[in-house]
């Protein structure tokens, strides 16, 4: 539901005029918020935004014409959103502000910037070590390593590294083996092996 409860309405207070292919000729909200979650598996997540009671709904179909499959949380999206049965409903992006994501950007490949490339750090990394998963999320591209015999310490690990090493996904407590190298933000695995 809409936070004001009146007529649909933009920034400027005019009701922006029904799209045509809407399901019923209800009249579209332009708002802004930031994405809570996305599952890129599912195809879809939410938004919120201080203009709405409740989460909107975005589904990757609103994103092509962004060529992009999946939003990264905490980007800021401008968006047209229609109230359907179930709740609000992104019908069109009209903006993309990634300078708030708090998670690493997955839409897109991205080369360059500051990011380190794990595998150039190998011939600084230490010998195999035994590790445990700490947790890893596949959708982010990333997780968590804990030495076996001290957990005081996470160790980074990007799933380039992992499908380097011959592996889809990891699950909690699996037990590997890596090597180790020091990233500009800490531990970072350069390789890792199944034990």
């Amino acid at each position: 539901m809409l936070a004001d409860q009146q007529a649909p309405h933009c920034d400027d207070g005019e009701t922006v005029p029904p799209k045509a292919d809407d399901g019923g000729g209800a009249a579209l909200v332009k708002l802004t918020g930031a994405m809570k979650w996305f599952d890129a598996t599912r195809g879809f997540g939410f938004l919120v935004s201080d203009q709405a009671k409740g989460d909107v709904l975005v589904h990757f179909s609103v994103l092509k014409e962004h060529d992009r499959r999946s939003l990264p949380e905490g980007a800021i999206v401008e968006c047209l959103v229609v109230e359907q049965e179930r709740g609000l409903q992104a019908s069109k992006i009209l903006s993309i502000d990634l300078s708030h994501a708090v998670t690493p950007d997955l839409g897109r490949a991205r080369i360059g910037g500051d990011r380190v490339d794990p595998s150039a750090l190998i011939a600084e990394a230490g010998a195999f070590e035994p590790v445990r998963v700490k947790w890893f999320n596949r959708l982010k591209g990333y997780g968590f390593l804990v030495r076996e015999d001290d957990d005081s310490e996470d160790i980074f690990i990007h799933m380039e590294t992992v499908r380097r090493g011959g592996l889809t996904d990891l699950g909690p407590d699996e037990p590997l083996r890596a090597r180790i190298a020091t990233g500009r933000k800490g531990p970072l695995a350069v390789e890792v092996e199944p034990r």
